[in-house]
């Protein structure tokens, strides 16, 4: 568990954290033959440009359940 960080602006304060899952439409197999290499370090990139911490990346096949194309009925 990561520890909490607040950032502070004048007269508020505050914690803003995202979650992001990317999905490809029929849960195909899109991130590899380095791809999925790409994909962390343009994050990495962004995340440096625009100056925000990336806590967690995990990059992987969770969301590659099925074959492909939906079975028709």
């Amino acid at each position: 568990m990561s520890k909490r960080i607040y950032h502070s602006h004048h007269n508020i304060v505050y914690s803003c954290k995202y979650h992001v899952v990317f999905c490809p439409k029929y849960r195909r197999k899109l991130l590899v033959d380095g791809v999925a290499t790409r994909l962390k370090e343009l994050v990495e990139q962004i995340a440096e440009e625009y100056q925000f911490e990336v806590i967690e990346m995990e990059i992987g096949s969770r969301c590659n359940g099925t074959s492909g194309v939906p079975a028709e009925s």
